[in-house]
């Protein structure tokens, strides 16, 4: 099963509870990365990975032309009335070179095993100077490797050096233990942004009391 093909199979579920649970929080810090490290801009931001259109509406109040691409049909059928959206493969973006003003990828590099070809494609679609902002789980403490049951006292287990794709989880409330999800220890996935051509320029964690999120903003 394709990951586009398993995100079908919970589409509903992801909008009207996974999502609904959250509200207007900002639980893990995902509107506060893209608030600091996007920031307010006039041009088109392309969102690899859409899904519903979820951080369509926080990137048009920065003053960005949200649009989207997502392998999954499902999904972008809830995406309706949020932003203009394509059903295309983030690795093979039917995106021309260098026409876009900035790209974003929100919590989907672990649903995306060839993580490293979308950051190629991302440097190819981008201006000169064009940024791009990458939001998702922590590498060091989410994953199959880590035991969030207690939020005080984190339990990392052997396998965070390895390269992998688990549905391991310690939840069935969430979305790994459902659609799987792929791993990089941080040096390889920051490798991946300088393998791409990206250069990077700042970073941000957020939730807690260990972060759940790592933000990365790149510049073409």
């Amino acid at each position: 099963m394709t990951t586009g093909a398993a995100y079908d199979e919970i589409a509903d579920w992801y909008e009207d509870a996974f999502l609904a649970a959250q509200g207007d929080a900002d639980p893990i810090g995902v509107g506060a990365a893209l608030d600091a490290l996007l920031g307010p801009g006039d041009g088109v931001c392309l969102e690899v990975g859409c899904g519903t259109g979820a951080h369509a509406d926080r990137v048009r109040a920065l003053g960005w032309t949200p649009v989207g691409v997502d392998l999954s049909a499902g999904m972008l059928r809830r995406s309706a009335g949020r932003l203009t959206a394509a059903r295309a493969d983030a690795a093979r973006l039917p995106v021309r070179d260098a026409s876009v003003d900035a790209v974003i990828a929100v919590m989907v590099h672990t649903d995306m095993p060839a993580y490293p070809a979308v950051l190629r494609e991302v440097a190819r679609v981008l201006r000169p100077g064009g940024v791009f902002v990458h939001v998702g789980v922590h590498p060091c403490f989410c994953g199959g490797f880590a035991d969030a049951t207690d939020r005080a006292a984190l339990i990392i287990r052997p396998g965070y050096l390895d390269v992998h794709w688990t549905k391991d989880s310690y939840t069935d409330q969430g979305i790994r233990d459902k659609v799987g999800a792929a791993h990089w220890p941080l040096p390889a996935l920051l490798h991946a942004f300088l393998d791409a051509g990206l250069d990077l320029e700042r970073f941000a964690e957020g939730g807690g009391p260990t972060p759940m999120t790592l933000a990365v903003r790149a510049r073409a």
